[in-house]
Order: structure tokens, then C-alpha cells, then sequence
């Protein structure tokens, strides 16, 4: 995990270049931050317990990296 000034970055292996899911809680809007390959895909969320509806795809995007 790695804190930005506009986000929370999840990291494979401590490395900027292998993100796997961005966290975007600093405004009133909340959202996440997908990956699927290089582009983000960003979804807004109403409670921080809706994380855990995208873990088949924070799955897929740690794989691809191995």
C-alpha cells in the first residue's frame, strides 16, 4: 500500500509500475480505481464495504503482473 496526496494505491510488489486498485476516498465522491491492463477504470462506491464486490477483478489484475 502506498499513500498519495489524491489516493491509496495497492501495489504488487512495492512497484508504481504494477498497481492493481486505487483508492479515491479524499473528496465527497468516493471511487476506486480498477485496473485492466493499463487503463484505470473508475467506479464510484457508497460505502467502503462495496470494495469486496471487485475482488475477482483486483484478482485478475495482480495476476496478470506473474
Amino acid at each position: 500500500m502506498r499513500d498519495a496526496k489524491t489516493y491509496c494505491a495497492i501495489l504488487l510488489d512495492d512497484n508504481n509500475r504494477k498497481p492493481i486498485i486505487r483508492m479515491h476516498f479524499n473528496r465527497g465522491t468516493k471511487y476506486i480505481g480498477l485496473f485492466d491492463g493499463d487503463i484505470e477504470d473508475r467506479v464510484l462506491v457508497e460505502s467502503l464495504d462495496q470494495i469486496y464486490e471487485f475482488g475477482d477483478r483486483t484478482k485478475v489484475a495482480a495476476q496478470k503482473y506473474g
